[in-house]
C-alpha cells in the first residue's frame, strides 16, 4: 500500500512556510571563536534549542576555505531537557510579545547574552534559564515569574528580567534577586515596550544595561491614556474577553518615560520634551559615549538624537532631523562608532545614505536599509541599488563594508543577503533565487571557514519566477508562470501582493515565492508587484504614498497593463489576493477597478484607517481630526470608499482571524455591513481562534486550497 504524498499547502502549513529548523538569530562572541544560535531539530519542530558553532581559526593567508566538518557545533541549551518533557505554558504578556514579532515557534524563541558572548539568558514557561556558553551547559535561576525577556549583564554577572510588569535583577550564579522597581499595576509596567512600540518602531524591548554593568535604562510605560478594546472569540461563548489597550488612529497614546536605574533601585528620570517628542523610537548605550536615544514628534516630521547624562538625566541634543514627509526608523542605528562619532541612516541629496559624524559615506548608488555593525575600520550596512545604480538589481540586497574609503561588497551571488559581525567573524546569511532556504557562511577575514546546516526541508517545488519592472514608474515585478506551461496559451492573471510600507514581495530569493508558484501551478500567471510606498529604491519612492493610500492600486493596474504588453496574459479574468495591507490593496482593486479586476480575496484587510494605531497610520494619513478628507479617501467603508459602480459586481472573499489584536475583527465586520448595506454580494470566511497570523496548520492549508477554489468558482475556470 502507498501512502499518498503531502501537498503543498499542507507542507508548507506544517513547516510554518519551510522555515522550521533553519538557524536563525545569531550572535558573534568579539573573540570571533564562537558563534551561537537558533535550530530546531527538524523541519517541522517548533522547539527551537540554543546552539553554539566552535569556530575553527582557517588559514587567512593561504585563503583556502576549512570544510564545514572540521567546525563543532553543539547544544548549549534544549527546552525538552531543561522542561523535563514537559509542556510549554506561555503568559498572556509573552504570547502578545510573540504576535507583536510574529513568532510562531516554541522551545527558546530568543535569547540574549552577555559581552563576552559567554552567558546566554533566555525564558521557558516564564521561568528563567542561564547557559554557559563555553561549558554547553544550562540551568534555571529561582526567580519569581512569570519572566520576560531575560539579559545578562556586559560582564556576566547579573541577570535582568521583568516579572509582573516589574524590573529585577539576580545574580548569573543564583540568589540575590532584587527589585529594581515595583511591580507594575494595573496599567503601569517596567522594562517592556508598549505596543506600538513593538509593533511599529522595531523596538520589542524596554532596558539597557550599562557598558560598566553598574545601572541600566528603563522605560515606565503607563497606557491608562489608552482606549480599551475587547477582543473575543465569539465560537467560545463561555470565555472572558481580552481586554486590550489599543492606540487607534487620533486618540492617545501610552506615556512613556524613562529612568537611569542602579542596582539598588535608586533612579533619576532621563529628561526631554515628552510632549513634543512623545515616542521614544531607540536607545543605544555603549562604552563609545554616554546614552543615545531617538525621540519622533507624534507626527513623525521631527525627531532627535540625544545624549543622555546619566548622573543626571539631563539630555542635550546631538543631531536633530525634520522632513515634510516622515522619517523612517532603522535597524542600528542610531548608535555611537568605537571613536564617539554619530552613526545614523539619513534621507540626504534624494538618496538613503549612511552618515558617520556629519559626513555621508554612501550615495545615490545604494539605498541603505540597516546598520549591521560598527567597527573601528568600517560600518556593515545592508543595502539595494539606488536610483543611480548602473544595474537596477531587482528584488535584491546585498551586505556592504563602508569607510571613508568607500564601498566594498561583502556578498556577491544575486539575492537577499543579511550579516552578524563581531572579531573579526562575519556570519552571511544568503536566500538566492535558484536555491530552497537560506544558506549560511562564517567567514574569517573574508574567507569561508565553516557553514552553519539547516534543518529545514526541501519544499519539492522551485519557483519560475522572472524578474522585471513594469509600466512607466518601473515598478518591480516577479512574474511566475506553471512550470508546466507552454509558453504561448493566454493565462488568467492573479495579482499576490503587499504592495505597501516595509512589506517588499518582490525578493530575489527562492522560498518567498513558492506559494506564488503554488498558485501559478494552478493555472494563473502570478504577478507580484511592489509599488510606490514599498522600501528598496529612494526615500522618494517610498514617501509619495504620503496623504494617499490608493496610489498603491495604480501602480498594481499600471504594472499589469505593461506586463501583458509582452507577455501572454488573459485580461478579461483577473483575480487579486493579500494579507494585511495586500487584503486591503485586494479589497480596494475589486471596489475601485472593477473594470480591471474580476475577483479579489482580502485576509486581514484594514477597511478603515481609524482603527489602525497611532504610529503607523498617522505617519502616512496624519490626524484623522485635522485630515478626515485623507482618511475617507482610502478607506474602504466610506462613501468614497465604495464609490465604484456597483456594477459590474466583482466577487470579494474576505478572510479575518477572530483574535486579530492588529488588524482587529472589526475591520472585516465594517467592511461587510458597508457592503450588505450597498446591496453588494460578498463571502466571509471567520477564523475562529486565529490572529494575525495563521500557524494552525489545518487552517492555513485549508486556507490555501478555499482560495483556490474561490478563484476557480469566481473567474469561471472550470
Amino acid at each position: 500500500m502507498t501512502t499518498e504524498p503531502e501537498s503543498f499547502p499542507r507542507r508548507h502549513a506544517r513547516t510554518q512556510r519551510f522555515s522550521l529548523g533553519a538557524p536563525r538569530a545569531f550572535s558573534v562572541a568579539p573573540d570571533g571563536s564562537r558563534v551561537v544560535f537558533l535550530r530546531s531539530a527538524s523541519g517541522t519542530d517548533r522547539a527551537n534549542k540554543l546552539w553554539v558553532l566552535d569556530v575553527p581559526d582557517g588559514d587567512a593567508r593561504s585563503g583556502t576555505a576549512i570544510p564545514p566538518g572540521e567546525s563543532r557545533e553543539r547544544i548549549a541549551a534544549d527546552p525538552g531537557a531543561l522542561l523535563g518533557g514537559s509542556s510549554e505554558e506561555l503568559s498572556a504578556e509573552e504570547r502578545a510579545r510573540r504576535e507583536r514579532s510574529r513568532e510562531g515557534g516554541a522551545g527558546i524563541v530568543g535569547y540574549a547574552t552577555d559581552e563576552a558572548v559567554e552567558l546566554a539568558s533566555f525564558a521557558l514557561s516564564g521561568r528563567l534559564f542561564v547557559a554557559e556558553l563555553r561549558a554547553g551547559t544550562a540551568r534555571e535561576l529561582d526567580v519569581p515569574g512569570p519572566v520576560i525577556d531575560p539579559r545578562p549583564s556586559p560582564d556576566g554577572r547579573y541577570v535582568a528580567y521583568v516579572a509582573r510588569g516589574g524590573l529585577r535583577v539576580v545574580e548569573a550564579e543564583g540568589g540575590g534577586d532584587v527589585a529594581l522597581t515595583e511591580e507594575g499595576s494595573e496599567n503601569v509596567t517596567h522594562g517592556l515596550a508598549e505596543f506600538i512600540a513593538a509593533e511599529e518602531m522595531g523596538r520589542s524591548r524596554g532596558f539597557w544595561w550599562s557598558p560598566d554593568s553598574d545601572r541600566l535604562l528603563v522605560s515606565r510605560v503607563d497606557d491608562t491614556p489608552v482606549r480599551r478594546w475587547w477582543i473575543s472569540d465569539p465560537a467560545q461563548p463561555g470565555s472572558e474577553p481580552q481586554r486590550v489597550a489599543y492606540p487607534a488612529a487620533g486618540t492617545d497614546n501610552a506615556d512613556v518615560r524613562l529612568f537611569v536605574t542602579d542596582l539598588s533601585g535608586a533612579r533619576t528620570e532621563v529628561v526631554w520634551d515628552r510632549a513634543r517628542y512623545p515616542y521614544l523610537a531607540h536607545v543605544h548605550w555603549s562604552a563609545a559615549g554616554a546614552p543615545l536615544i531617538l525621540v519622533q514628534a507624534r507626527d513623525q516630521r521631527s525627531q532627535l538624537f540625544l545624549a543622555v547624562d546619566p548622573d543626571s538625566g539631563v539630555t542635550r541634543m546631538v543631531h536633530a532631523d525634520e522632513d515634510p514627509h516622515w522619517l523612517d526608523l532603522f535597524p542600528g542605528v542610531p548608535s555611537w562608532s568605537p571613536s564617539g562619532q554619530l552613526v545614523r541612516v539619513a534621507d540626504e541629496g534624494g538618496a538613503r545614505v549612511l552618515a558617520v559624524g556629519e559626513r555621508p559615506l554612501t550615495g545615490p548608488q545604494l539605498h541603505v536599509r540597516a546598520v549591521l555593525d560598527v567597527s573601528d575600520d568600517n560600518v556593515l550596512v545592508s543595502a539595494s541599488a539606488g536610483e543611480a545604480a548602473a544595474e537596477p538589481e531587482t528584488g535584491e540586497v546585498h551586505v556592504y563594508r563602508v569607510n571613508e574609503l568607500g564601498v566594498e561588497r561583502v556578498s556577491h551571488e544575486p539575492g537577499v543577503h543579511s550579516a552578524v559581525r563581531s572579531g573579526g567573524v562575519t556570519v552571511l546569511v544568503s536566500h538566492v533565487p535558484d536555491k530552497a532556504g537560506g544558506q549560511v557562511r562564517v567567514l574569517r577575514d573574508g574567507k569561508q571557514v565553516a557553514t552553519v546546516a539547516s534543518y529545514a526541508e526541501d519544499p519539492g517545488l522551485s519557483p519560475r519566477v522572472r524578474f522585471t519592472q513594469g509600466g512607466a514608474r518601473r515598478v518591480p515585478c516577479a512574474l511566475l508562470m506553471p512550470r508546466e506551461y507552454d509558453g504561448d496559451t493566454p493565462l488568467p492573471v492573479l495579482m499576490d501582493p503587499y504592495g505597501g510600507p516595509h512589506g517588499p514581495r518582490v525578493l530575489a530569493a527562492h522560498n518567498a515565492h513558492l506559494t506564488s508558484q503554488w498558485f501559478a501551478d494552478q493555472g494563473f500567471a502570478v504577478v507580484v508587484a511592489d509599488g510606490r510606498g514599498t522600501p528598496g529604491r529612494s526615500p522618494a519612492w517610498e514617501k509619495e504614498i504620503d496623504g494617499d493610500f490608493t496610489l498603491s492600486l495604480d501602480d498594481q493596474v499600471d504594472a499589469l497593463h505593461d506586463l501583458a504588453k509582452s507577455h501572454p496574459l488573459d485580461l478579461s479574468r483577473v483575480a487579486i489576493r493579500g494579507w494585511s495591507y495586500g487584503g486591503y490593496l485586494a479589497a480596494l482593486a475589486v471596489l475601485r477597478r472593477p473594470d480591471v479586476f474580476h475577483a479579489g480575496i482580502a485576509g486581514a484587510p484594514v477597511t478603515d484607517w481609524r482603527l489602525y494605531d497611532t504610529h503607523y497610520t498617522e505617519r502616512y494619513l496624519g490626524d484623522p481630526a485635522a485630515a478626515p478628507e485623507t482618511y475617507a479617501k482610502s478607506s474602504l467603508v466610506t462613501d468614497e470608499g465604495l464609490s465604484a459602480p456597483a456594477e459590474p459586481h466583482r466577487p470579494l472573499m474576505i478572510v479575518h482571524g477572530t483574535a486579530d489584536d492588529n488588524v482587529v475583527f472589526a475591520h472585516a465586520l465594517r467592511l461587510s455591513s458597508a457592503l450588505l448595506a450597498a446591496g453588494r454580494p460578498h463571502e466571509v470566511l471567520p477564523l475562529s481562534g486565529v490572529t494575525h497570523i495563521t500557524p494552525q496548520e489545518q487552517v492555513a492549508e485549508n486556507l490555501l486550497l478555499l482560495q483556490v477554489d474561490f478563484l476557480r468558482r469566481s473567474l469561471n475556470l472550470g
